[in-house]
């Protein structure tokens, strides 16, 4: 599936500001999405190719959200990659048990951002 459409999930203005912006240099729309239930409603809605997930964020977790979205049938194909700068191996580990694809920690290069997009 070409990914052309990603949605960044992020309550820090400036982390989804960055990730934004290095999408759209590389060609990708880009939509955004506050917290967590902003995120599942938005992914219904706008079915993007992809889901940037922060986990830390007031109210749901990145991690309840992308078990949300991974566990709906309306969403389930969409992959989640979690952006976060939580960086242990179990975090990495329960990150993934919740339906994402894939994992990086922050700060996030624009190298390794695009080597995880083109590995999907």
């Amino acid at each position: 599936m070409a990914i052309k459409n990603v949605m960044v999930v992020d309550d820090s203005a400036t982390d989804s500001h960055l990730l934004s912006e290095i999408l759209k240099k590389n060609g990708y729309a880009v939509t955004t999405a506050a917290s967590g239930e902003e995120a599942i409603i938005k992914s219904k809605s706008d079915k993007p190719d992809l889901i940037l997930m922060d986990i830390v964020m007031p109210g749901m977790s990145g991690f309840e959200a992308t078990r949300a979205i991974s566990k709906d049938p309306a969403t389930a194909a969409i992959p989640v990659i979690i952006c976060s700068t939580k960086g242990q191996e179990t975090d990495k580990a329960w990150g993934l048990r919740q339906g994402a694809k894939d994992y990086i920690v922050k700060p996030i290069t624009e190298k390794a951002l695009m080597e995880k997009i083109k590995a999907l």
